[in-house]
């Protein structure tokens, strides 16, 4: 049977699409490399990758001079824990934006929409102001883990609250969980700022150095902490691929393609839950980063939530390794926040993205 001319584009098309999906994949993991090498190498101490060896021998005793020893605690206690926490932390808000995105098939949807980081900010943010009165109980039990214990905490009880008012004869309506996020985001922004305005000059100090986003706590121990997290968004996500691509051409057709859509809602909504409550918890709130990636990943290699996920993973991990980067170095030895250094990034280049390319369907 010979081939139409229509039947050859629309070949033609499809293999453009799988191929500028596998070298977006590839891009971005290729971006992600450079950028773990290069948070290793650069810092204000002036240790470079060169010393890694020393630092080895160092961790495995087989080294016990001064400079050995303090190579092992920039680069191994330092530099990678916190490159890892980055990474972590790009990816989880990518990921989040992206599954948000193709739920509400809204390209302007991120984590921040439906409230969690908020909630998670909120729970935070109580624990320091009132670490001194009612909340030192907490901290008294879980030390340092009772600031991210506390935001993810917040992460689920606003879900928790968000499902509940969203779900309706065993349903959960999409636009009303839209419109109660917006609401409980609301909610928490005034009840922070209700905290942040009784607090005194200690507490609001630092209440607002942790809203505007860093990783300079990052530690071994809270890489432990959230390895659960991390390890469970990655089982999970290849199993969401399909139903999220079945989201793309309306809620019914999902359907009716076989795709069961009350549980991927909600598995989308705890996935962003559990993501994004970790992210908040060990780095404070960052924008834009579930916001742009997913989108540029979209504009090079098409909606294909096979791509898309792996490929905003990759991309937000690198995005977020380089803002550190650019933090730690830009004041040195004072460092920025890495939230006023995304917004910086992000502004620009969202503004770039409405000018120049048009911010569209998903399609």
């Amino acid at each position: 049977m010979a081939t139409s001319a229509f039947d050859s584009e629309l070949v033609g098309s499809h293999v453009d699409r799988r191929a500028a999906g596998r070298w977006t994949i590839v891009g971005a993991g290729v971006l992600l490399a450079v950028a773990l090498v290069a948070s290793l190498a650069i810092g204000p101490t002036g240790i470079t990758l060169s010393a890694l060896p020393d630092a080895v021998w160092h961790l495995l005793g087989l080294a016990n001079d001064a400079d050995a020893g303090r190579q092992r605690l920039v680069l191994i206690d330092l530099r990678l824990p916190r490159t890892i926490m980055a990474a972590f932390v790009g990816a989880a808000l990518a990921i989040s934006g992206a599954l948000l995105q193709g739920l509400f098939r809204n390209p302007l949807a991120d984590p921040s929409l439906l409230g969690i980081s908020n909630g998670a900010a909120l729970a935070a943010v109580s624990v320091i102001a009132f670490g001194n009165s009612f909340a030192a109980p907490v901290i008294h039990a879980f030390g340092v883990y009772a600031l991210p214990i506390a935001a993810f905490a917040g992460a689920l009880a606003t879900t928790t609250v968000l499902m509940a008012i969203a779900l309706r004869r065993g349903a959960l309506a999409i636009g009303t969980l839209l419109l109660a996020g917006i609401a409980m985001a609301a909610i928490s922004g005034a009840l922070m700022g209700l905290i942040s305005y009784a607090s005194d000059d200690r507490e609001l100090r630092d209440i607002t150095l942790w809203s505007l986003g860093s990783l300079a706590g990052a530690s071994w121990p809270k890489l432990v902490a959230i390895t659960p997290f991390a390890v469970g968004v990655a089982l999970i996500l290849p199993s969401m691929a399909r139903a999220m691509n079945g989201f793309l051409l309306g809620e019914a057709e999902a359907f009716h393609l076989g795709v069961d859509t009350e549980r991927t809602k909600r598995l989308v909504v705890v996935v962003t839950a559990a993501a994004v409550g970790a992210a908040v918890a060990v780095a404070g709130v960052i924008g834009f980063v579930g916001l742009i990636v997913p989108h540029v990943i979209r504009l090079l290699a098409g909606p294909d939530h096979r791509i898309v996920l792996p490929a905003s993973a990759l991309g937000g991990a690198a995005l977020l390794i380089v803002a550190d980067i650019a933090s730690r170095m830009i004041v040195m030895p004072a460092e920025l926040p890495i939230g006023i250094m995304m917004a910086a990034i992000g502004g620009p280049v969202f503004l770039h993205l409405v000018v120049r390319r048009g911010i569209g369907g998903m399609e």
